[in-house]
């Protein structure tokens, strides 16, 4: 048995949480000791795993700010991924940690230690944000050159897709080499409760409901999906009842998230389908469940999408998706056999709406086959078993 403690800045709900709680699960399942510590962890907002007892969660330091004045994010998520791993070093025993996202607290780990770190990069924190000034590029140029650095130090670099490995190459020089660990799915929490039922939208007064499930960031670009919607609108019979529903993570602490469903919501309105769009927020996993398993298909609007795994958890619930042709949904989504690789355009994605629309045949071929793909590449055995691999290695 290997003791593993995981350091995640914050252990809301998103993609990158997923992970690491399915990285827990896995190593859990392999018999090992698991501690997550992270900086904050909000029961009414996270994975139920978190807070059901099922993976042990510590939540140190967050009475550090995560913002100074409305700004400084990446600066403070620093510090007080720094101030975690201080606290590790000093009051836990373990015999490897596992990081992710912010890899400044890795040679703090590694500190008159000879404990070895393995750092999951989901992508590089330094192509996330933009330098509109001079001062914004002096302000992120020690925190750039410190993330190659550190996450050079890394004892293994672990990265979510072909498309971010590549990426990570070109980005930072340091690093000398990454694998590839795709995230995976912990199929048996999509195979209970097929009782289940959702109050927050009646699905079946539709004829077709398509689904966006992504966080409210404006990276995620639902906006898309809203203008493919009224392309559809605009082009289908009158008679044909259609539907939107967008759904996700929704955190009243984040500016952005408050901001942007606002700005969603005013969209529909001025695209006159306000009337045929329904905003979900912070949905738990049995609305999110009931949703994958009842919607005609995923729209999945991000481009150069690091990995993207909610494509898979719908093509594994038998949903077809949708998908700009960038990024993860490239390596995830077989096109027009799985569902449809679309130009980032309202027309083009609206016409892989309406294609569905007119041939209702293809949601069974293509959900099927989407969920065939998933249980031979992205199957949590797989995962498990290559994950324990690299923990071995290294202890």
């Amino acid at each position: 048995m290997v003791k593993v403690v995981f350091l995640h800045p914050d252990l809301g709900i998103g993609g990158a949480e997923r992970l690491v709680i399915d990285m827990a699960l896995a190593l859990i399942s392999k018999k090992h000791e698991v501690t997550i510590f992270t900086s904050h962890h909000d029961p009414t907002h996270c994975f139920s795993e978190t807070k059901d007892g099922t993976v042990q969660v510590v939540a140190k330091f967050d009475w550090l700010p995560r913002r100074i004045l409305g700004k400084f994010y990446a600066l403070c998520a620093v510090m007080r991924m720094i101030f975690l791993a201080l606290y590790i070093r000093l009051f836990v025993s373990a015999d490897i940690y596992i990081v992710d996202q912010v890899s400044i607290c890795v040679p703090f780990l590694k500190f008159l230690s000879n404990k070895k770190v393995l750092f999951y990069c989901h992508y590089p924190d330094m192509l996330l944000t933009e330098r509109k000034s001079f001062l914004k590029l002096l302000y992120r140029k020690p925190l750039d050159y410190l993330e190659g650095l550190t996450t050079s130090m890394s004892d293994k670099i672990l990265v979510n897709s072909l498309f971010t490995k590549g990426v990570v190459s070109k980005t930072f020089s340091q690093v000398k080499k990454c694998e590839v660990l795709y995230p995976s799915l912990n199929t048996s929490k999509f195979e209970n409760g097929y009782e289940i039922v959702c109050t927050d939208v009646n699905v079946d007064a539709f004829d077709f409901v398509f689904l966006s499930l992504n966080r409210y960031e404006r990276k995620k670009n639902i906006n898309l999906a809203l203008e493919a919607m009224a392309y559809v609108k605009e082009n289908c019979s009158e008679s044909v009842k259609c539907h939107l529903i967008v759904a996700g993570g929704y955190d009243t602490r984040v500016n952005e998230n408050v901001e942007h469903h606002l700005e969603l919501e005013q969209l529909s309105q001025k695209l006159d389908i306000h009337e045929n769009t329904t905003f979900l927020r912070s949905i738990s996993d049995t609305t999110k469940l009931f949703l994958l398993r009842n919607c005609t298909a995923l729209i999945y609007t991000p481009s150069n999408e690091h990995f993207g795994i909610v494509p898979v958890e719908s093509m594994y619930c038998n949903m077809p998706v949708i998908a700009v042709n960038s990024g993860g949904p490239l390596e995830t989504v077989e096109n027009s056999v799985t569902g449809f690789l679309c130009e980032p355009s309202p027309e083009r994605v609206g016409q892989a709406m309406l294609q569905l629309i007119e041939q209702s045949e293809l949601k069974d071929s293509m959900g099927r086959a989407g969920k065939k793909r998933v249980q031979e590449l992205f199957s949590f055995e797989a995962f498990t078993e290559k994950l324990h691999s690299f923990v071995m290695e290294l202890c």
